[in-house]
């Protein structure tokens, strides 16, 4: 009974510091997220192309996604979705994301990538609310143009409703993601806000930000200020 009631204690003990240490990942995940945006901006030659992220409704970055292969394959990675403010003026606090998927066939490998996504329509917003959905399912998608002038010159560019890109190895790319799976990443809201929300309780609801992500809003702040139509 004595060292159950010991064991106790030093769990219940723990729980301040594992917390921390959550929420020390949470910041080092933000900051990650507000680099990749800053570099991948700052390439002018194969940055996103301005007028489409003026066009975005939200904007994902994943930092870092994982992906490996023998016979059976998989990615899966943490990271961050934002939208707009109300009035498409500045940008609302950010939700959590974890983005997964899987393939079979003939690959062997490991690697690992940067992964930025444009949410481009009111209906891709709704899907990132949901409790998940499958990019090139649920939603429509394209690999997205590089280039600082480029523009969405074909048909599917112009009706998608996600465009994605990924950097690895230093080389800037649309990249189609057809088959991924977003979901929200509950335990690292809880981690920014102290509550369990979904994306949807957090996604243009007006709560306040995690001062870790300041750094990040500001940025976007800076390349995209409002939403142009």
């Amino acid at each position: 009974m004595r060292l159950i009631t010991y064991t106790l204690a030093v769990s219940i003990a723990c729980l301040p510091l594992l917390a921390k240490d959550e929420k020390t990942k949470t910041t080092e995940r933000l900051d990650d997220a507000a680099s990749l945006f800053s570099e991948i901006m700052g390439a002018s030659d194969r940055a996103i192309p301005q007028n489409l992220l003026d066009k975005s409704a939200c904007v994902v970055l994943v930092p870092g996604l994982k992906k490996g292969a023998f016979v059976l394959g998989g990615k899966y990675g943490r990271g961050f979705a934002l939208c707009r403010a109300m009035g498409g003026e500045g940008w609302g606090p950010p939700a959590a994301i974890r983005i997964e998927g899987g393939s079979f066939g003939l690959q062997i490998g490991f690697a690992s990538s940067d992964v930025v996504l444009l949410i481009m329509n009111e209906r891709g917003m709704r899907d990132l609310s949901a409790s998940k959905f499958t990019i090139g399912g649920e939603a429509t998608a394209a690999a997205g143009p590089v280039g600082r002038d480029a523009t969405a010159q074909t048909d599917a560019l112009l009706t998608a409703e996600i465009l994605s890109w990924s950097r690895s190895r230093g080389a800037f790319a649309g990249v189609s993601l057809a088959g991924s799976t977003l979901r929200p990443d509950i335990d690292e809201n809880q981690a920014m806000y102290g509550q369990r929300w979904d994306n949807k309780q957090i996604l243009n609801s007006g709560a306040k930000p995690p001062a870790a992500a300041d750094k990040l809003l500001a940025l976007l702040n800076k390349y995209s200020p409002r939403q142009t139509h």
